[in-house]
Protein backbone atom coordinates (compact mmCIF):
# COMPACT_ATOMS: atom_id res chain seq x y z
CA UNK A 1 0.00 0.00 0.00
CA UNK A 2 2.93 2.46 1.02
CA UNK A 3 4.39 1.86 -2.65
CA UNK A 4 1.60 2.96 -4.23
CA UNK A 5 0.92 5.62 -2.13
CA UNK A 6 4.75 6.46 -3.18
CA UNK A 7 4.34 6.05 -6.55
CA UNK A 8 1.15 8.12 -6.70
CA UNK A 9 2.65 11.46 -5.35
CA UNK A 10 5.67 10.51 -7.37
CA UNK A 11 3.17 11.01 -10.29
CA UNK A 12 1.59 14.09 -8.96
CA UNK A 13 5.29 15.12 -8.12
CA UNK A 14 5.86 14.96 -12.22
CA UNK A 15 2.40 16.22 -13.23
CA UNK A 16 2.36 19.19 -15.36
CA UNK A 17 0.51 21.46 -12.69
CA UNK A 18 2.45 20.22 -9.77
CA UNK A 19 3.59 23.53 -9.01
CA UNK A 20 0.13 24.66 -8.49
CA UNK A 21 -0.79 21.52 -6.09
CA UNK A 22 2.29 22.46 -4.35
CA UNK A 23 0.95 25.82 -4.06
CA UNK A 24 -2.15 24.91 -2.89
CA UNK A 25 -0.93 22.37 -0.22
CA UNK A 26 1.11 24.72 1.03
CA UNK A 27 -1.35 27.94 1.43
CA UNK A 28 -3.95 25.21 3.37
CA UNK A 29 -1.53 23.42 5.04
CA UNK A 30 -0.99 26.53 7.51
CA UNK A 31 -4.42 27.36 8.04
CA UNK A 32 -6.40 23.74 8.32
CA UNK A 33 -4.70 21.09 5.95
CA UNK A 34 -4.15 18.47 7.88
CA UNK A 35 -0.87 16.78 6.09
CA UNK A 36 2.29 18.49 5.75
CA UNK A 37 3.16 20.10 2.40
CA UNK A 38 6.86 17.73 2.71
CA UNK A 39 4.74 15.00 1.69
CA UNK A 40 4.53 16.91 -2.05
CA UNK A 41 7.70 18.21 -1.73
CA UNK A 42 9.63 15.72 -1.02
CA UNK A 43 8.89 13.57 -4.01
CA UNK A 44 9.03 17.19 -6.28
CA UNK A 45 12.61 17.94 -5.17
CA UNK A 46 13.41 14.21 -5.89
CA UNK A 47 11.71 14.22 -9.33
CA UNK A 48 13.24 17.62 -10.21
CA UNK A 49 16.74 18.29 -8.54
CA UNK A 50 17.49 20.93 -10.40
CA UNK A 51 14.05 23.25 -9.26
CA UNK A 52 14.42 21.77 -5.72
CA UNK A 53 15.26 25.71 -4.59
CA UNK A 54 12.53 27.35 -6.66
CA UNK A 55 9.85 24.67 -5.08
CA UNK A 56 11.60 25.70 -1.79
CA UNK A 57 10.39 29.28 -2.50
CA UNK A 58 6.90 28.39 -4.17
CA UNK A 59 6.19 26.58 -0.59
CA UNK A 60 7.68 29.00 1.57
CA UNK A 61 6.04 31.70 0.00
CA UNK A 62 2.15 30.24 0.09
CA UNK A 63 3.13 28.75 3.34
CA UNK A 64 3.42 31.94 4.77
CA UNK A 65 1.02 33.27 2.96
CA UNK A 66 -1.71 30.64 4.38
CA UNK A 67 -0.05 31.41 7.77
CA UNK A 68 -1.14 35.08 7.67
CA UNK A 69 -4.94 33.80 7.04
CA UNK A 70 -4.39 31.35 10.07
CA UNK A 71 -3.08 34.56 12.07
CA UNK A 72 -5.89 36.76 10.79
CA UNK A 73 -8.63 33.60 11.43
CA UNK A 74 -6.89 33.18 15.38
CA UNK A 75 -7.67 37.14 15.53
CA UNK A 76 -10.88 37.51 14.56
CA UNK A 77 -12.53 34.15 14.36
CA UNK A 78 -11.48 31.60 17.08
CA UNK A 79 -14.29 30.81 18.84
CA UNK A 80 -16.58 30.32 15.45
CA UNK A 81 -14.46 28.82 13.34
CA UNK A 82 -11.17 27.70 14.75
CA UNK A 83 -11.99 26.12 17.83
CA UNK A 84 -14.94 23.82 16.47
CA UNK A 85 -11.83 22.66 13.92
CA UNK A 86 -9.33 21.86 16.57
CA UNK A 87 -12.13 19.72 18.25
CA UNK A 88 -12.54 17.64 15.04
CA UNK A 89 -8.86 17.07 14.22
CA UNK A 90 -7.56 16.98 17.60
CA UNK A 91 -5.92 19.76 17.85
CA UNK A 92 -7.21 21.12 21.38
CA UNK A 93 -4.48 19.92 23.33
CA UNK A 94 -1.44 20.65 20.72
CA UNK A 95 -3.20 23.96 20.74
CA UNK A 96 -3.52 24.69 24.87
CA UNK A 97 0.46 23.67 24.99
CA UNK A 98 0.98 26.19 22.35
CA UNK A 99 -0.79 29.17 24.17
CA UNK A 100 1.28 28.43 26.94
CA UNK A 101 4.65 28.74 24.93
CA UNK A 102 3.36 31.74 23.51
CA UNK A 103 2.58 33.26 26.79
CA UNK A 104 6.04 32.28 28.17
CA UNK A 105 8.47 32.92 25.00
CA UNK A 106 5.89 35.34 22.89
CA UNK A 107 6.95 34.83 19.17
CA UNK A 108 10.23 32.93 19.89
CA UNK A 109 7.93 30.15 19.13
CA UNK A 110 7.45 30.77 15.73
CA UNK A 111 10.86 29.65 15.13
CA UNK A 112 10.76 26.39 16.60
CA UNK A 113 7.18 25.77 15.16
CA UNK A 114 8.88 25.64 11.36
CA UNK A 115 10.81 22.53 12.92
CA UNK A 116 8.59 20.77 15.50
CA UNK A 117 6.43 18.04 14.88
CA UNK A 118 3.48 20.65 16.19
CA UNK A 119 1.07 21.44 13.44
CA UNK A 120 2.25 25.14 12.08
CA UNK A 121 -1.55 26.19 11.53
CA UNK A 122 -1.77 25.60 15.85
CA UNK A 123 0.85 28.55 15.98
CA UNK A 124 -0.01 30.58 12.85
CA UNK A 125 -3.88 30.93 15.24
CA UNK A 126 -2.73 30.78 18.24
CA UNK A 127 -0.55 34.00 17.37
CA UNK A 128 -3.28 35.89 16.42
CA UNK A 129 -5.21 34.96 19.04
CA UNK A 130 -2.96 36.09 21.65
CA UNK A 131 -2.21 39.22 20.05
CA UNK A 132 1.83 38.47 19.02
CA UNK A 133 2.99 41.36 16.83
CA UNK A 134 2.28 40.76 13.34
CA UNK A 135 5.48 42.37 11.98
CA UNK A 136 7.68 39.79 14.25
CA UNK A 137 5.26 37.11 13.38
CA UNK A 138 5.59 37.67 9.59
CA UNK A 139 9.48 37.25 9.66
CA UNK A 140 9.73 34.70 11.98
CA UNK A 141 7.50 32.93 10.08
CA UNK A 142 9.24 33.35 6.76
CA UNK A 143 12.59 32.53 8.53
CA UNK A 144 11.24 29.53 10.12
CA UNK A 145 9.15 27.78 7.54
CA UNK A 146 11.92 29.39 4.45
CA UNK A 147 14.84 27.20 6.57
CA UNK A 148 12.75 24.44 6.76
CA UNK A 149 11.83 24.22 3.29
CA UNK A 150 15.06 24.99 2.18
CA UNK A 151 16.70 22.49 3.97
CA UNK A 152 14.51 19.85 2.76
CA UNK A 153 14.73 20.37 -0.89
CA UNK A 154 18.56 20.72 -0.81
CA UNK A 155 19.06 17.53 0.91
CA UNK A 156 16.32 15.85 -1.54
CA UNK A 157 18.69 17.20 -4.73
CA UNK A 158 21.51 16.65 -2.80
CA UNK A 159 20.95 13.28 -1.39
CA UNK A 160 18.18 11.44 -2.96
CA UNK A 161 16.13 8.69 -2.54
CA UNK A 162 18.37 7.08 -0.08
CA UNK A 163 18.35 10.52 2.12
CA UNK A 164 14.59 10.93 1.90
CA UNK A 165 14.01 7.00 3.82
CA UNK A 166 16.45 8.70 6.44
CA UNK A 167 13.81 11.54 7.15
CA UNK A 168 11.03 9.92 6.95
CA UNK A 169 12.42 7.54 9.51
CA UNK A 170 13.77 10.07 12.02
CA UNK A 171 12.02 13.59 11.11
CA UNK A 172 9.67 13.09 13.93
CA UNK A 173 12.68 12.25 16.13
CA UNK A 174 14.70 15.67 15.03
CA UNK A 175 11.54 17.33 15.22
CA UNK A 176 10.96 16.48 19.06
CA UNK A 177 14.70 16.87 19.57
CA UNK A 178 14.60 20.47 18.26
CA UNK A 179 11.51 21.25 20.64
CA UNK A 180 13.56 19.58 23.85
CA UNK A 181 16.82 22.08 22.76
CA UNK A 182 14.93 25.01 22.00
CA UNK A 183 12.76 24.80 25.64
CA UNK A 184 16.23 23.79 27.46
CA UNK A 185 17.86 26.68 26.00
CA UNK A 186 15.31 28.79 27.44
CA UNK A 187 15.08 27.65 30.92
CA UNK A 188 18.89 28.05 30.85
CA UNK A 189 18.18 31.85 29.92
CA UNK A 190 15.46 32.24 32.30
CA UNK A 191 17.22 30.47 35.16
CA UNK A 192 20.64 32.16 34.84
CA UNK A 193 20.01 35.62 33.94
Amino acid sequence: MLAKMYSKVMDWARHKYADRILATISFFESIIWPIPTDVMLIPMALAQPNRAMYLATITTIFSVLGGVVGYLIGMWAFPTIVEPILLHFGYMAQFEMVHNWFMLWGFWIIFIASFSPIPYKVFTVTAGLVGIAFLPFLIASIIGRGGRFYLVSFLMALGGPRLEQAIHRYLLRFGWLSVGLFIAILVGYYTFK
